[in-house]
């Protein structure tokens, strides 16, 4: 059960404006969309992702980590993950498995298949957007098991662009269409509650010793 009087107590230790703040952000934040990344070589790549993800309010992203390791950069990420939810996976089954338990569809991004142009896509179900490294794109296994294709249609001679760009400007204009839509594309209540509480922990220096204070009074 959700513990509202800890909430109240540690919000006490955030300024106004970051409470304002927090609600905001809360206000245009969507796990109807996330995104998965399947071993991207460039830890800056991934970790630009991870910045669309909070910039755009898509809260939750999956990094499949099987051949390369971490691919996650702090430094790059300039603080995005604080405020989006990582999960780690060794390999793409498990990826897969939980986001269609979740109730995901799964869209492979591809330049090379008959995909729909990123125009004609309406996420209207909840949606599972995978990019892949940077040379191969995404693996067999993805592709075989994708509900469908997504692509950016592009003028120019070159067929693709990096990763991280392609995967902004598809964060961005899903998140723009989810929240046009008629879609309950909004975290619950609940998820905000459980949110403002994560992000007021992070913002509190040696909170573990405030807490302690807390549950003894």
């Amino acid at each position: 059960m959700f513990d509202n009087d800890l909430l109240t107590y540690l919000e006490t230790y955030l300024t106004e404006e970051r409470k304002r703040r927090f609600l905001e952000v809360l206000q245009q934040r969507t796990r109807h969309i996330t995104v998965a990344v399947e071993d991207v070589y460039q830890l800056h790549n991934t970790s630009a992702i991870l910045r669309s993800c909070d910039a755009f309010g898509v809260q939750d992203i999956h990094v499949v980590e099987s051949r390369f390791g971490k691919r996650l950069d702090k430094n790059i990420a300039m603080g995005a993950e604080q405020w989006v939810d990582v999960y780690r996976y060794k390999n793409v089954a498990d990826c897969i498995s939980k986001l269609r338990e979740d109730g995901y569809q799964i869209i492979a991004t591809t330049p090379h298949n008959d995909s729909t142009l990123l125009p004609d896509f309406s996420p209207l179900e909840k949606s599972a957007i995978f990019f892949g490294t940077e040379r191969k794109g995404l693996s067999k296994e993805v592709m075989e098991q994708a509900d469908g294709f997504l692509k950016i249609p592009m003028v120019g001679f070159s067929e693709s662009l990096n990763v991280s760009v392609s995967a902004a400007i598809i964060i961005q204009q899903l998140a723009q269409k989810v929240r046009n839509s008629q879609v309950e594309w909004q975290l619950s209540d609940i998820e905000m509650l459980e949110k403002r509480l994560d992000w007021t922990k992070k913002s509190i220096k040696n909170v573990d010793g405030i807490i302690k204070r807390y549950l003894v009074e």
